[in-house]
């Protein structure tokens, strides 16, 4: 999202191996702890890395006062409230819209965003909380889904582009709460290894949303899918009839 919108390069560290690879990062870098505690051990240790090694650090937190709060050279807070179920989710999501808020402003300063399209964006960010509760008010279709496949032991999540974080996300929910063996992949990747697993007894969830600009690839995906014997559902963009017709 940054890369695309902001035009500036960015890599994705997993904290917890970031210190053990020596990674190249001096006084021109800008490292971005995530944690929703702010306490997270691995997190801290690769904060004080980087700014051992001369980076700049801005945190994105929950707890104000924590330990990565503190230590950052800036904080921005998700203001998420306190952090109650066993799988996180406000926090998720408030990161998620820090990270795309963070994303508009290097782009509106840095030109690659013009002033009507950052409007633009900002004012379809203010529409998530109504089309977050639209969804929550309409569970029957999910629950209808889940009354199908509660008894599979296995599962795969997939998508593509910025939908691959979030099928990441999908299987790890799935793990956490229902304690059923999911794996998220990049749907391009399925046929190099996979798509082996799939049966008629392996749902397999697509991130599907119609905006993506591999929309196209991924009904390609969900066909192969659907060749393979396997049952498919779909999450994609309200109104959406072409992926309906080819999923489950």
């Amino acid at each position: 999202m940054l890369e695309e919108l902001a035009r500036i390069p960015v890599e994705v560290e997993y904290a917890s191996e970031f210190r053990y690879r020596d990674p190249i990062i001096d006084k021109d870098t800008i490292v971005l702890p995530i944690s929703q505690s702010g306490e997270t051990a691995d997190t801290l240790a690769a904060l004080r890395e980087a700014k051992k090694k001369g980076a700049k650090v801005i945190s994105i937190v929950n707890v104000k006062g924590s330990s990565i709060d503190r230590e950052s050279d800036s904080a921005i807070y998700t203001r998420a409230g306190p952090e109650i179920g066993v799988a996180s989710t406000k926090a998720f999501t408030t990161q998620l819209v820090v990270l795309y808020l963070i994303t508009i402003y290097l782009a509106k300063i840095r030109g690659s965003l013009a002033e009507q399209q950052v409007c633009n964006r900002v004012r379809d960010l203010r529409k998530l909380p109504l089309q977050m509760q639209s969804v929550l008010e309409d569970t029957q279709p999910i629950e209808l889904q889940a009354e199908k496949f509660y008894r599979k032991t296995n599962a795969l999540y997939l998508g593509r582009g910025i939908n691959f974080p979030i099928a990441l996300e999908g299987a790890l929910k799935l793990k956490e709460i229902s304690y059923v063996h999911a794996e998220g992949y990049p749907a391009a990747e399925m046929k190099h290894g996979p798509i082996a697993l799939i049966d008629k007894d392996v749902p397999v969830f697509f991130i599907a949303t119609k905006d993506n600009r591999s929309y196209k690839k991924v009904l390609i995906n969900i066909e192969e899918v659907k060749s393979r014997g396997g049952i498919v559902i779909a999450i994609g963009t309200k109104g959406d009839e072409e992926v309906k017709k080819i999923v489950d």
